[in-house]
């Protein structure tokens, strides 16, 4: 896959909203406000800013996870903390996690401010017309300290990107599932990591392989086809197109000096184990 401006810029920007998922700071400060174990706490926490939601809500938007998955943690989530307590747990547990990872050093440092105004800027760009999460997330409050200022840059352009992965996944007929299976042919993530992370059993697997044979995606030996190569294809593509609005915002100067930046950063927080490699997300080493 050609490594275009808007692919370069989430890998480099990814690894810095990723470390949520991953900190044992967070999964902490969740788990203290009551959640019941760490899939309660992620589907809480991703999904605190569109509100008390139902499961459907959140199987909906997350889009690749297994409905009976998404439904032992919400919306009895809700009962235990409010979408508010979740959010300010989060954000403060986020202070503790990249204070942990980046140190006092470079959380305090010039380039740092520097990278997440420019990140600021670039959200100038994000149209929130048809994307449901980032919209939610565009509603909550920006940090004043400028390493959790980076943190929500990186998660509204995350979130941004994502809204429009999900709608070209949608364009190309794939569900939660095939578009996983999908995802694994391509050598991204092993299927031993993804499936378990999404809570797909081996029946669904099965029954979703079937399904991309009659697409003529896959192959007898569930390797993709031709058609299966090109509209896996134009899904990355399209994704790239409908998340190059903040780029094209922040200009080519503003993102080669963000770029420039954010990489020790990011190198930082792999380095140090922040977000492990590989991952479900798919996300590497810049």
């Amino acid at each position: 896959m050609k490594r275009t401006l808007p692919r370069s810029m989430w890998t480099l920007l990814e690894p810095i909203h990723a470390v949520v998922y991953f900190a044992p700071e967070v999964a902490d400060a969740l788990r203290d406000l009551g959640l019941k174990g760490w899939w309660m706490g992620y589907f809480a926490g991703r999904g605190a800013p569109l509100g008390p939601v139902s499961s459907k809500v959140v199987t909906a938007t997350f889009y690749n996870f297994e409905p009976a998955m998404v439904e032992r943690a919400v919306p009895d989530a809700w009962k235990y903390a409010t979408p508010g307590a979740v959010l300010d747990a989060r954000l403060g547990a986020m202070d503790e996690a990249l204070t942990r990872l980046l140190g006092n050093k470079l959380i305090d440092s010039e380039e740092l401010a520097l990278a997440a105004d420019l990140a600021k800027l670039a959200i100038d760009g994000c149209d929130v017309a048809g994307r449901a999460l980032f919209a939610a997330h565009m509603q909550l409050p920006w940090p004043e300290q400028p390493h959790l200022a980076l943190w929500h840059a990186a998660t509204l352009l995350r979130e941004h990107r994502g809204d429009g992965h999900v709608a070209a996944l949608v364009t190309a007929g794939l569900d939660g599932c095939e578009a996983l299976i999908t995802m694994t042919t391509t050598g991204a993530v092993p299927r031993a990591l993804l499936q378990p992370a999404r809570g797909w059993t081996d029946d669904d697997w099965t029954a979703a392989t079937g399904r991309l044979r009659d697409k003529g995606w896959l192959d007898a030996d569930a390797d993709l086809t031709e058609d299966g190569v090109a509209g896996r294809e134009e899904i990355e593509h399209l994704t790239d197109a409908l998340a190059a609005g903040p780029w094209r915002s922040l200009g080519n100067e503003g993102c080669s000096q963000l770029a420039a930046l954010v990489q020790p950063l990011t190198e930082r927080i792999l380095d140090a184990g922040g977000v492990p490699i590989p991952n479900p997300i798919g996300v590497g080493r810049p």
